[in-house]
């Protein structure tokens, strides 16, 4: 059986602070939240250690000892490669059949260890070229990709290393005009480790842009199925402090807030980040994910999430609240239900306020009119057997 991803961080955060608030025990707590008791006893002792309650290794430490154990088996690997590879390069035009040689061997030995294109990218030499040699001839794209790859290589170096994906393909163009999509230079600049620079930009109020994904919602808001349909928005309540903002994804099938993320900017990663809480849990197969047209949203940032997730972005109309009807149903229950019952002091008092609202009450306990007064997750548990048996 595959192990579960770890949850997300800011969940196991939210959770050890309603825990420290007092009045649930660990079981009760953990129950209520639909976690094991372990989880929850492990995410506060480490929550002591990161805060230097106790002695033991913190979640930084622990993050940049696992990061510097990927980069050594990744130097590893690219040493060992580069000693059996020792003096191929001096053999004039019989070193790439040398190089493709080399390949197919370390290849054999361990598919998964020794990578057909991690390998020519160290050694420099092209896939296409390699599966040529090997007798299976590339496709079209392959040997085009081949070609490009050095050119891109040339305009980044050129560019001192400044250039992105964008100024890349408008000198691809532009300067040297060639035929090339945007979408094809971005990927081929991932596989070879390209990338710009970006200086930090000032975002104003979330405003509206043109849509980027045409409406396949068309004010429908019905799913009959789990994960068939998710709507998304972001609103915002003030605190002494300042704004807090929350960006939420709903399943429309069961109503069940599947992914959620608060934090005091209004910046694209808000949505990704409650997108990425989304995908975790749902692990969606084209999925439709409708929006407004807000900037979070028109964002190349969260535009590439969709694609690398495999979703479908859907927009409503300008500043219409019928286009997001749903959304707007779930702000509007948040709002009456917590934010406008009390004033807040601090942003961090609000964010746990939501946090437990919407994992302790919204999705396992309140009940919905349109679920048959059943809460999100008892509407999913019933419905569970009937779907399994289809």
């Amino acid at each position: 059986m595959a192990k579960k991803d770890a949850y997300p961080r800011e969940f196991r955060e939210r959770a050890v602070a309603l825990y420290r608030a007092g009045g649930r025990s660990k079981q009760d707590l953990a129950r209520e939240l639909g976690i094991s008791p372990t989880s929850l006893h492990n995410w506060v002792q480490q929550a002591a250690i990161d805060a230097g309650e106790q002695s033991g290794v913190t979640t930084d430490d622990r993050a940049e000892l696992a990061r510097l154990r990927r980069e050594n088996r990744r130097l590893e690997l690219e040493v060992e490669i580069l000693k059996r590879a020792a003096g191929l390069f001096r053999e004039g035009e019989r070193a790439p059949k040398r190089a493709f040689r080399l390949i197919a061997e370390l290849h054999a030995q361990n598919p998964k260890r020794f990578r057909v294109r991690v390998i020519c990218r160290i050694l420099q030499v092209s896939p296409s070229g390699y599966y040529e040699w090997l007798g299976r001839p590339p496709s079209a794209r392959s040997v085009r990709d081949g070609e490009l790859v050095p050119i891109i290589r040339r305009v980044h170096e050129e560019a001192r290393g400044t250039y992105g994906v964008r100024r890349v393909h408008a000198e691809l163009t532009l300067g040297r005009h060639l035929t090339v999509s945007r979408r094809r230079v971005e990927r081929l600049m991932r596989e070879a480790g390209l990338q710009g620079v970006h200086r930090r930009r000032w975002r104003g109020g979330g405003g509206r842009q043109p849509a980027v994904f045409e409406d396949h919602v068309q004010r429908v808001f019905t799913a009959d199925r789990p994960d068939k349909l998710w709507v998304t928005d972001i609103t915002q309540h003030r605190t002494t402090e300042g704004w807090v903002y929350c960006a939420a994804v709903i399943d429309v099938y069961s109503r069940r807030c599947v992914g959620w993320s608060i934090a005091d900017h209004l910046r694209t990663e808000l949505i990704v980040d409650a997108l990425d809480m989304a995908r975790w849990r749902r692990k969606p197969v084209g999925t439709i994910l409708h929006s407004d047209r807000g900037t979070q949203f028109t964002s190349w940032l969260f535009g590439s999430r969709l694609r690398e997730a495999g979703l479908m972005g859907s927009m409503g109309k300008v500043a219409s609240t019928y286009d997001n009807a749903l959304m707007e149903s779930f702000w509007g229950s948040m709002q009456i239900e917590l934010l406008d019952r009390r004033a807040w002091a601090t942003r961090a008092e609000l964010g746990q306020a939501i946090f437990e609202w919407i994992e302790s009450f919204y999705n396992p306990t309140r009940r919905h009119s349109a679920l048959g007064y059943l809460s999100p997750i008892q509407f999913e548990n019933l419905h569970k057997p009937a779907q399994d048996a289809a």
